[in-house]
């Protein structure tokens, strides 16, 4: 039995854990980078490096797509490349909206092109709805921000759907937080974790504010069941949410420390407008439990311990 073909687009975090996730289940794994020099570290992290294969790619170039797509024939693409960060992409405006729309938009219009029944996944952001008291579901009308990177994910998600029209297999995977030790050491949690370890003090933003994160392992694991039904959106979270109070708690106190004697709020961190809670809707994956008895193990407290032991 030939083994089925996955090609991930993008060398960050989530795609290495996807990859080991499908080599678990007896994937050939193809990663692309726009990188001359790809890093593998994301993947020798997780002892993966030498069982996949790199390739460079252009993804503003569809003739560098097709001929990609016609060396490997993938069974899987997705799509994680893209610039995340909210608060870039006000500067990199041009390049967020490339690494998302355009990149998309290019590999749909290969793929429609040469008529391929290839499963295609695109990452998005919980950011392009508007929460209804805190609460994300496909429900949610779309968001009206003018941020860059909102606005490139939320024509993107349009683009998925409209090209659904032409029969392709195209799936919008919203994530909301996801955390895993690959994460870099600015990111909040990981920020916390090493301040607190090294009985640091440390400067926040909004410590108030309630969001939705959830484990890397769990989130590949949910892309995995979900490549076995058919196409649709869905919105892939933990739906349990903790404060950047409660986290700053949790981590002084494997210390035995007090964290507010830690603490301090910088202005400059703190985002304008965001919102008080952002937490995903507990059923939105209530299809994965149902067909495959999936749910998310590691959320809240667990989740910032598990951060907090890792070396």
């Amino acid at each position: 039995m030939n083994k089925k073909k996955s090609l991930i687009i993008g060398s960050g975090v989530l795609g290495a854990y996807l990859a080991c996730e499908l080599l678990k289940n007896d994937h050939k794994i193809i990663v692309t980078s726009r990188r001359k020099r790809i890093i593998y570290k994301n993947y020798n992290f997780l002892n993966i490096g030498n069982r996949v294969k790199f390739e460079k790619l252009d993804i503003k170039k569809k003739s560098e797509i097709k001929k990609i797509i016609e060396k490997h024939s993938p069974n899987f693409i997705y799509y994680f490349a893209g610039q995340s960060s909210l608060t870039k992409s006000y500067k990199l405006k041009k390049e967020t909206y490339e690494s998302h729309f355009i990149g998309t938009k290019n590999f749909l219009e290969v793929i429609k092109k040469l008529k391929l029944n290839i499963k295609f996944f695109k990452a998005n952001s919980g950011y392009i709805f508007k929460p209804i008291k805190g609460i994300i579901s496909l429900d949610c009308k779309l968001s009206s921000s003018n941020n860059p990177y909102i606005k490139s994910q939320k024509k993107t998600f349009k683009l998925i759907k409209n090209y659904r029209n032409f029969n392709l297999l195209l799936y919008s995977l919203i994530f909301l937080q996801i955390e895993s030790p690959l994460r870099n050491k600015d990111f909040f949690i990981k920020k916390v974790c090493f301040h607190a370890k090294n009985k640091k003090k440390i400067a926040v933003g909004n410590v108030d504010t309630i969001r939705d994160y959830s484990w890397a392992q769990d989130i590949a694991k949910s892309i995995y069941y979900l490549s076995k039904l058919p196409p649709r959106d869905i919105i892939l979270s933990s739906g349990i949410g903790i404060s950047g109070r409660e986290i700053l708690d949790i981590a002084y106190r494997q210390k035995r420390l007090n964290y507010k004697k830690f603490f301090r709020v910088d202005k400059k961190l703190v985002r304008k407008n965001e919102d008080e809670i952002l937490i995903g809707k507990q059923n939105n994956t209530n299809i994965l439990m149902k067909k495959f008895k999936f749910k998310f193990s590691t959320f809240g407290s667990k989740l910032i311990k598990k951060m907090y032991n890792q070396k």
